[in-house]
């Protein structure tokens, strides 16, 4: 008798635990912010996006015509965005300040152009 109570207790508790674990999974992935920027010759819309310290980020980006890059080089980001398809990028902005991003892929004259603003409060 002691034995099966034993058990029962024990499946009880690993159940709560798998419970507590998969609800806790869904709640961080519900935290993810997800941002969406295209690129198209010569710029990126949106030109400014605001982060905020620790709070994990995904970076939905899109090109609509050639290959283009996609650089914060203080954040660590390095990314290419084939033409006509979706990269993303998924990252935690572990600094405060004011960035830039830019192309690193030469898209033609007005390349030098394409800047994204990032502020990470």
């Amino acid at each position: 008798m002691m034995r099966i109570r034993k058990t029962v207790i024990t499946l009880a508790l690993m159940a709560g635990l798998a419970a507590y674990g998969s609800s806790r999974l869904t709640r961080a992935d519900e935290d993810v912010k997800e941002i969406k920027i295209t690129a198209h010759q010569f710029d990126f819309s949106p030109d400014r996006i605001t982060l905020k310290k620790g709070q994990k980020v995904k970076l939905v980006l899109t090109s609509t015509d050639v290959a283009h890059g996609f650089v914060i080089i203080p954040l660590k980001v390095d990314t290419d965005i084939p033409a006509g398809k979706t990269t993303e990028v998924t990252l935690v902005p572990n600094k405060t300040g004011k960035f830039r991003a830019f192309c690193d892929h030469y898209c033609g004259t007005g390349h030098g152009a394409m800047k994204v603003t990032v502020v990470v409060e």
